[in-house]
């Protein structure tokens, strides 16, 4: 995140707000499942498409199920299952916060993203 020296809150989300998207990747960092820790040995990955993740926090706190979008500009996550019911009665998805998921199986499609987890497959 961009070094902001003053501790106000009005500034600190000012600068989360009007961060460049290069930032903003890094507010997509989610905490991994005891079990990936250990075999991974990190504690938070970005979260990318195809991700499984278990809601830790608010209304759906339990639920598991995979990422089916990720809106860098809002920090959201779609998560399949996740959803609102408008009042005609349509089900809309609900973005989550990438704090509040932990992430429980990853997405390995991506050689990069392999590499960087250091596992050959």
């Amino acid at each position: 995140m961009v070094r902001i020296e003053s501790s106000q809150p009005r500034k600190q989300r000012k600068a989360r707000y009007t961060a460049p998207s290069h930032v903003n990747t890094k507010f997509l960092n989610a905490p991994l499942s005891e079990a990936l820790k250990e075999k991974y040995t990190k504690k938070t990955l970005r979260v990318i498409k195809g991700d499984t993740v278990k809601v830790t926090r608010g209304d759906f706190v339990g639920n598991e199920g995979l990422v089916d979008a990720v809106d860098t500009k809002k920090s959201k996550l779609v998560v399949h299952g996740v959803s609102s019911t408008k009042a005609d009665g349509t089900e809309v998805p609900r973005g989550i916060d990438a704090s509040n998921v932990q992430i429980t199986k990853l997405n390995l499609a991506d050689k990069r993203r392999v590499e960087k987890l250091g596992e050959t497959e």
